[in-house]
């Protein structure tokens, strides 16, 4: 799963209020000894623990989630649809103005308007996995929906609060840094509540019982419900942003206007007719690894990999790579341009499916598996720290949480849309030609990436 009205996300500071593309001209580039110094300040390691928080619900509701209901039988086509649920993800724009803007009673006059929101969605999270462990999805499927849309809603709660307190916690030379210490937290807790719920499911289960055992899953959801005490007390214990006074508003439609239609309007002030092309880039920018995740779970099942495999191989290369990967975004981001990197990433996201379904032709191989996993966190944490810094280089400071959402919003709606159809797919045509189809889906980004490099909009290079 950002930031201001700045053309470049390492040049201005996140007090200053850019009026459209045309920014001066920008300052040297860090060194390496800055740029690696950076992930040691409190900002940045603070972000480590709340991306935690942010990325743990995900999977939950997503490739966990798969896994589970394949296992208890649901059918591949009813497991797509059911992807659905992260619709809630796609239409966060739709309340992000009220996150932005209205205070919570009490909770905001002792938290801070960032935190108040934060510790609320959290909250959320918890109570709906809880009720989601409960419950057996074998004998009643729908409550185990209305609980992931729980999830998925407070999930893309927290989003919206969690980027405008990033965006408002360090200068926009260090959002690159934030981002890639957010998207490191996110990718460890999207490996816990992935490979450790597996683990702890494969844990819990009777020995010597091959059919499925809801006992299981109900262990391994308690325990990621509990996990997100860890995002509550990093909340409880952070600092809230310096408050940025809001112009009072005469009436409810002048503070309708500020909070829903100002915040949309800004964007297209500043950027023109150069935002249909940047709009364009983020609704299709991770549209290979969202369409093709949905899947994955189900493939490890019907292709004999245990849970215990899975969870090994992704918990161990998994977090090697997606550390490497997180890290190496950030830093190339801030040495050699933003731009440059997006297109590395999204090479590599395109490739890294492209090995899925070589994968699928080599029955029960661990080492393969273990390769293949290995490449795709790299290639995803590398294409999500870049991608994280170009929509925080896009937005407003003064409408962060509302253009931001819209951004990150836009990021997922069409490809969650188009994911709906993937265990159809998968039905009609088998897993190799879909894993090949949903790398093709990453060709038309090249070209978009492309163009938007030679922008005015573009970050520096």
């Amino acid at each position: 799963m950002s930031d201001k009205t700045f053309s470049s996300p390492l040049t201005t500071s996140p007090s200053s209020a850019a009026t459209g593309p045309e920014q001066s001209s920008p300052a040297p580039k860090p060194g390496w000894r800055e740029v690696w110094r950076v992930y040691s300040e409190a900002a940045t390691l603070r972000m480590l623990l709340l991306g935690f928080s942010a990325g743990l619900p995900l999977l939950l509701v997503f490739g966990t989630l798969s896994f589970w209901l394949r296992e208890a039988g649901i059918d591949r086509t009813t497991i797509g649809y059911l992807s659905w649920v992260g619709l809630a993800y796609g239409f966060k724009w739709a309340w992000a103005p009220l996150v932005d803007r209205l205070p919570i009673p009490l909770l905001t006059r002792w938290l801070g308007r960032r935190r108040s929101w934060l510790l609320l969605s959290q909250v959320t999270i918890m109570v709906a996995l809880v009720f989601m462990a409960l419950t057996d999805p074998k004998v009643a499927l729908m409550p185990v929906v209305w609980c992931a849309l729980a999830v998925a809603f407070g999930s893309a709660t927290q989003d919206i609060a969690l980027d405008a307190y990033r965006i408002e916690s360090a200068d926009t030379q260090r959002q690159a840094a934030l981002a890639a210490s957010y998207q490191t937290g996110y990718r460890m807790a999207m490996i816990w509540s992935g490979a450790g719920a597996l683990w702890i499911a494969a844990r819990v289960e009777v020995a010597g019982v091959t059919s499925y055992q809801h006992g299981a899953w109900q262990a391994a959801y308690l325990v990621m419900a509990a996990s997100m005490l860890l995002g509550v007390v990093t909340v409880l214990c952070s600092p809230e942003p310096q408050r940025r006074e809001l112009p009072p508003s005469k009436n409810a439609a002048d503070w309708l206007k500020g909070a829903l239609i100002e915040p949309f309007a800004d964007f297209l002030r500043r950027y023109g007719k150069q935002a249909l092309l940047i709009l364009g880039l983020i609704a299709l920018y991770r549209i290979s690894d969202v369409v093709m995740g949905i899947m994955a779970n189900p493939f490890y099942v019907d292709m004999g990999y245990t849970k215990d495999e899975v969870a090994t191989v992704t918990k161990i290369y998994g977090v090697i790579m997606t550390l490497v990967g997180a890290f190496l975004g950030g830093g190339l981001a801030m040495r050699f341009g933003v731009m440059k990197v997006l297109m590395l990433g999204a090479v590599l996201s395109a490739g890294s499916n492209l090995m899925f379904a070589w994968l699928g032709t080599r029955g029960h191989d661990v080492t393969a598996l273990i390769f293949v996993i290995s490449a795709d966190n790299l290639s995803s944490g590398i294409a999500s720290a870049a991608f994280i810094a170009y929509l925080s280089s896009l937005t407003n400071i003064n409408y962060s949480a509302t253009q931001y959402a819209l951004f990150s919003s836009m990021m997922l709606l069409l490809p969650k849309a188009l994911a709906g159809y993937s265990g159809a797919y998968v039905d009609a045509f088998g897993y190799s030609n879909f894993f090949t189809a949903t790398a093709l889906l990453g060709v038309p980004v090249l070209l978009l990436i492309a163009l938007a490099s030679r922008s005015k909009t573009a970050p520096a290079q």
